[in-house]
């Protein structure tokens, strides 16, 4: 166990997609993220574990409907919502998660109840199961919006390949810019990392399609760095890119060097991805290759975010 105390760090991020369009979307989803950080990082203060603030800040971009995670989750093909979530401890090397779960509000909660379990990922079946174990109350994460993004698509024969969760295609007039896959990593004032996402899918997917959210590819920490992705899954997961990034780290790279590498090899294969993360040493950086990454962080000191960083820059970084 480390003793001395260290600066808490925090970095979440909300998806990753196209241009956002207008000062108000991109108020609106700055406002949503701070509101998340404002709330969190007190409790790092307060002693809180890097495993208890990812799951509080899971928790509530999970309830946040602007997202696609929990509440605004996504439609799958037949109309249905099934979500995914995973949590990393990162001092235990701990992996957890849950696939295709239906009908719960926070499936960040699931992943947190099977850190202690010795069968630690459930899908689909073993999801239901595990709720009613656990007596979670029924949930319906459904919004009007992501109803009429399904109705559209259904109408139009679900040519799309996904709904507006990665590129945002604004289907419907109330659709605001900033939906996507969240995640959250955080270094406590132990030393201690860890990282947490949650999804709802892609939207309109075949049915029992598997996201990279619940898979160490798009979730990954250890004592040396944690990261949590969005974007594309398939890409993500081809790329294995989580856990690539924090074995660059542990291996010797600097966390600016593991993702700046990762994201020039993303790219050139022409992947659809981001990335946030923390090191041990309290570095942030972010890396993407779509037009934005709705990611904030707080260093201690002060909040930024990467809402308005659109140039050719692959990476961004802060110490």
């Amino acid at each position: 166990m480390k003793t001395d105390k260290v600066q808490p760090k925090l970095i979440i991020h909300g998806g990753a997609g196209s241009s956002l369009k207008g000062k108000g979307g991109v108020e609106a989803v700055r406002k949503s993220l701070y509101q998340v950080l404002e709330e969190v990082y007190p409790m790092l203060l307060a002693g809180a574990s890097a495993s208890a603030a990812v799951i509080r800040g899971c928790q509530l971009l999970e309830d946040d409907p602007r997202f696609n995670a929990g509440t605004g989750s996504v439609l799958q093909s037949d109309g249905q919502i099934r979500m995914s979530a995973s949590l990393m401890d990162g001092a235990a090397q701990r992996f957890s998660g849950v696939i295709n779960v239906a009908r719960v509000q926070n499936p960040i909660f699931l992943a947190q109840f099977l850190q202690s379990s010795p069968d630690r990922v459930l899908s689909d079946c073993g999801s239901a199961e595990l709720v009613r174990e656990l007596q979670v109350p029924i949930y319906n994460p459904l919004t009007d919006i992501r109803l009429k993004e399904w109705m559209l698509e259904r109408d139009e024969n679900f040519v799309k390949e996904m709904a507006g969760v990665v590129a945002e295609k604004e289907l419907v007039a109330e659709s605001s810019a900033g939906r996507g896959t969240i995640g959250v990593v955080v270094l406590d004032s132990q030393g201690c990392l860890a990282a947490g996402t949650s999804t709802g899918g892609k939207g309109f997917e075949r049915i029992g399609r598997v996201s990279d959210s619940a898979m160490p590819a798009g979730n990954y920490a250890n004592a040396f760095a944690g990261i949590s992705c969005t974007g594309i899954g398939e890409d993500i997961i081809d790329e294995c890119l989580a856990a690539r990034i924090v074995v660059r780290v542990t291996d010797g790279m600097s966390l600016a060097a593991a993702i700046n590498r990762s994201f020039t090899e993303s790219r050139d294969r022409g992947r659809d991805l981001g990335a946030i993360g923390l090191d041990a040493t309290g570095a942030i950086a972010w890396g993407k290759t779509s037009e934005v990454l709705l990611a904030a962080y707080h260093t201690g000191e002060q909040m930024g975010d990467t809402l308005e960083w659109t140039g050719n820059e692959l990476t961004g970084f802060v110490s």
